[in-house]
């Protein structure tokens, strides 16, 4: 079974409790939305450097990338995944992404 991550999810939803079948199929759907949202179009700027000169810290970060860009310049990473994840990005279009999410989170508000 697939670990989730749900903190993503949690703050785009908020913490009520949900406890019917519906809602828990609607979050799987949000869920299932955002995640190749965030991993396939959201750039993350990373943490390089933290330098204290005197009261001030001076952080560094690197390169905007998202995740999907991290992973295809890995060299961890086998040709044969990064064919499957480069297939998977050319089916994607990241406005229907968030059109999903945000429809099914009006479902999930209705959701008993």
């Amino acid at each position: 079974m697939e670990q989730k991550n749900w903190s993503a999810v949690r703050k785009l939803v908020g913490y009520e409790r949900y406890t019917s079948q519906e809602a828990r199929e609607v979050l799987e759907a949000i869920y299932t939305d955002w995640r190749l949202f965030l991993n396939f179009f959201q750039p993350v700027r990373k943490l390089i450097s933290k330098k204290r000169v005197g009261s001030k810290v001076r952080k560094r970060y690197d390169r905007a990338q998202t995740p999907y860009q991290r992973v295809l310049a890995s060299p961890l990473v086998g040709e044969k995944d990064k064919a499957k994840l480069w297939e998977l990005y050319q089916t994607l279009n990241p406005v229907e992404l968030q059109r999903r999410v945000y429809r099914n989170l009006g479902r999930l508000k209705r959701a008993p």
